[in-house]
């Protein structure tokens, strides 16, 4: 067997959940097995004492890792993979939850995925991740990376809300609607998809602005570069009852005339896959097509 290229291998968890407790323990134990050095973060050691590793943050995994394996669902990977972003680490999923669109090493299957991706038998793929910035009054109030999408919807009331769209300074149209998702590839199969936008090869250089709901039914989803600039504006029409929402994960309150600019991220994503991963038979077996 030839020597792997992941010396140092950083294990990362979803929280009390007994599944990973047992996919922790039995790869880390085999990770030790193969003299490969193991950090796990603070989830891992709470559910796995028995590794007898000592947790570190997630910015000593980012910085001395060769490769992180993250425990979980697709979220528990979009949650490591904006803690991971600027260290330019590999990244692969073992799949604890349902869909599993990133995380694609079966539950069933660790120790021989994971042993053929340390020989070196495996894909990688670079996915794009998106910024954002909120302004009020021309002062930065909220930031944040997303690697599946950026979404400025309603809250707690029934009503339309008002959004202005700019594209690399270009006026696009003014919506009344429920929201709107900006999307990278990755999150195209994601709440884009709910929303009727497009899905995007997870490789492409674009993005989706796919409105929720809305007023108008002209006002479809449109796919840009990635490479544009986009502004929106809440208008000034007393709204109070919207947020913004990255990856599902994290929101934050927006007011009347508050801007939020999105463009694509400095630094990529990469993900493992198996050798065998074939992202259309991903899209077949997830979405039940025939």
């Amino acid at each position: 067997m030839k020597r792997s290229a992941f010396n140092t291998i950083g294990l990362i968890g979803k929280r009390n959940d007994t599944k990973v407790q047992e996919t922790a323990r039995l790869l880390g134990t085999f990770l030790t097995g193969q003299n490969i050095h193991i950090l796990i973060d603070e989830t891992v050691s709470e559910i796995a004492p028995e590794l007898n590793v000592d947790p570190v943050s997630r910015k000593i995994i980012g910085q001395k890792s060769d490769l992180i394996v993250v425990i979980g669902g697709d979220g528990t990977l979009l949650c490591a993979a904006r803690a991971m972003v600027d260290y330019n680490i590999p990244m692969v999923g073992i799949n604890l939850g349902r869909l599993g669109f990133l995380v694609d090493i079966s539950s069933t299957e660790v120790i021989g995925g994971i042993k053929k991706i340390i020989q070196g038998d495996y894909l990688e793929e670079t996915r794009c991740a998106l910024q954002f910035s909120v302004f009020r009054n021309e002062t930065c109030i909220c930031d944040g990376v997303a690697l599946n999408d950026v979404v400025i919807h309603k809250w707690n009331m029934a009503r339309m809300i008002e959004l202005e769209t700019r594209i690399d300074g270009r006026y696009v149209n003014t919506q009344r609607s429920d929201g709107l998702i900006i999307s990278t590839p990755t999150g195209s199969t994601a709440y884009a998809l709910s929303g009727g936008g497009p899905i995007l090869y997870p490789t492409l250089n674009a993005m989706a602005l796919v409105p929720i709901c809305p007023h108008t039914l002209s006002n479809r989803p449109i796919v840009i570069s990635c490479d544009s600039d986009i502004e929106i504006i809440v208008t000034p029409d007393d709204q109070e009852h919207i947020q913004i929402t990255w990856d599902g994960q994290n929101s934050y309150n927006l007011k009347s005339n508050d801007r939020i600019k999105v463009c694509k991220y400095s630094h990529d994503i990469k993900l493992i896959h198996p050798k065998e991963h074939d992202h259309y038979e991903v899209l077949r077996a997830k979405l039940r097509w025939g």
